[in-house]
């Protein structure tokens, strides 16, 4: 089950937040088709949100063809945005990235700095291969 969290320094409003923490995880197989996300009242408990914002994220993943409520059950995955060969690219990937994410706690960067660098360079690279 997906653990949801929100930053609010992101910018990003918290339902939206929520959306796309659900897509990622979608992306990377960490979620499957007939899993269920935590109930509203759950979220609403956990982070200490609106439960019309947990809706309005819900109902948003519902409009994408992503999640389909069932009364009385819970909200579950219909559909997947992953690609089995991307999954299996995850793991060397996420082997990589946590070693360079080491490096940089050990030259001394703070998690601030470590995400500035990150979202600059990526930017930077999808910029130059579009």
């Amino acid at each position: 089950m997906i653990d949801f969290h929100l930053d609010a320094r992101s910018g990003v409003s918290p339902y939206l937040q929520l959306v796309q923490q659900v897509r990622r995880s979608l992306r990377l197989g960490l979620l499957s088709v007939g899993d269920r996300l935590p109930t509203v009242k759950d979220v609403v408990a956990r982070l200490a949100i609106n439960p019309n914002t947990v809706l309005k994220a819900y109902r948003e993943l519902e409009h994408e063809g992503l999640v389909q409520p069932k009364p009385g059950v819970g909200t579950f995955i219909v559909r997947t945005l992953s690609d089995d060969d991307a999954i299996a690219a995850h793991e060397p990937l996420r082997r990589e990235l946590e070693d360079w994410l080491r490096r940089a706690r050990a030259a001394g960067l703070d998690a601030e700095s470590i995400e500035a660098l990150f979202q600059t360079t990526f930017r930077k690279v999808t910029e130059v291969n579009e």
